[in-house]
């Protein structure tokens, strides 16, 4: 994070409509990066008109880009009615600003709510500290490619830069998310409050559907909060665990050999507690027992993991996670069969396009009866992907 993002932001400004001198400059970090001729040619771009407000505004000139997001708040006790300010950052004409446009508009909102809540832009002591912040931001945002900023007592910013290239990972209903840290040491309190609902019910085995109704939250909104914390690395997606799911080992089960710190890790999470650590034989013996044809039901009763201190589902959920095994998924095929008499309110998914896992959330069938009946229709082919 550190090279990728260092040093590219030049400046971070606050300019505000005053209802005497109308736009001005208060306040930039560092000071003279944007001159008082340059701010005046430019001023109906930093206070824009009605039109523009809430939306983000870059202005490449004089060798600089100038990315901004202007906004207002509507009330009487303002002079004018109105407080129009706003805060973005400056950079090098050759920087791409897309990385900091979501961060730009973040804190301008984050500023409209403390305003809101605290009166902290139209309060004059409580202003004096927004050049702290902003130097504190310009630090952090270079540096570690992220900040947390307490404003007050009840009020913390949190911003973090995220590569714009990288592809939104799509999430689906039978999904299932899992922390990339220790869930322990996690600080939930760094979120907003819908995510803070969400991340008690993300152990590696709950699939989206069940968290949302567990958080009681609408599955839309549960899908953003999740695709918001991949973008993070929070977490990743990983396959619903069942002990009749099949895995293939992949080519980075050598690190396992080659890797100690890896090995490492691997034992102190599959261990299971109280019990004797396992031998780096055992772990490697358990991987290389999976396969095509094998579940995990059938790992379980070959060598039985759990008299040798290991723990099978933390053991598939580090496989999978750290990219040492891959799950073999079935896909359904109904071929048709003119002589079946009743169509089932599940056959219209088994088109090859579905895997079981989404088969069994969308029909509202448990994946162990689905696969029931599929073992006992003769007219539905299973193609593993």
């Amino acid at each position: 994070m550190k090279s990728q993002y260092h040093a590219g932001i030049t400046c971070i400004f606050f300019s505000e409509f005053h209802p005497e001198v109308g736009p001005r400059l208060t306040y930039q970090v560092p000071g003279e990066c944007i001159s008082r001729e340059e701010f005046d040619i430019l001023s109906a771009y930093f206070i824009p008109k009605p039109e523009l407000l809430d939306k983000l505004v870059t202005i490449n000139v004089w060798g600089k880009k100038i990315v901004g997001c202007p906004v207002g708040i509507t009330n009487a006790k303002y002079s004018r009615n109105a407080l129009l300010f706003n805060v973005g950052f400056v950079c090098s004409a050759n920087t791409d600003v897309a990385i900091y446009e979501p961060i730009v508009k973040k804190l301008a909102r984050y500023l409209v709510q403390i305003e809101v809540e605290r009166g902290f832009i139209s309060g004059e002591e409580s202003k004096a500290k927004i050049p702290d912040i902003l130097s504190k931001l310009l630090y952090q945002l270079n540096h570690e490619g992220q900040c947390s900023l307490s404003v007050d007592e009840s009020n913390t910013i949190h911003l973090k830069i995220v590569n714009p290239n990288a592809q939104a990972v799509a999430v689906n209903d039978h999904h299932v998310p899992m922390f990339l840290t220790n869930a322990d040491a996690f600080d939930d309190h760094r979120w907003d409050l819908v995510t803070q609902q969400i991340l008690p019910h993300i152990d590696g085995f709950n699939h989206v559907k069940t968290i949302s109704a567990k958080a009681g939250l609408e599955l839309s909104v549960v899908k953003i909060c999740l695709q918001n914390l991949i973008a993070y690395d929070v977490i990743k997606i990983i396959p619903v665990f069942q002990y009749t799911n099949v895995y293939l080992l992949q080519p980075d089960i050598n690190k396992l050999h080659d890797d100690p710190q890896l090995l490492r890790d691997c034992i102190k999470y599959v261990t299971l507690e109280g019990q004797r650590v396992p031998s780096a034989r055992t772990i490697l013996q358990l991987y290389c027992g999976l396969g095509p044809g094998t579940t995990v039901r059938d790992l379980c009763l070959r060598h039985d993991p759990k008299a040798l201190g290991v723990d099978e589902r933390n053991l598939i959920q580090f496989g999978v996670v750290r990219g040492l095994i891959r799950r073999l998924v079935p896909h359904p095929v109904l071929v048709a069969d003119y002589s079946r008499k009743k169509s089932k309110p599940e056959d219209r998914y088994m088109q090859g396009h579905l895997d079981i896992d989404e088969i069994s959330c969308k029909s509202g069938i448990s994946q162990e009866d689905l696969e029931t009946k599929i073992q006992s229709d003769p007219n539905i082919h299973v193609c593993w992907k």
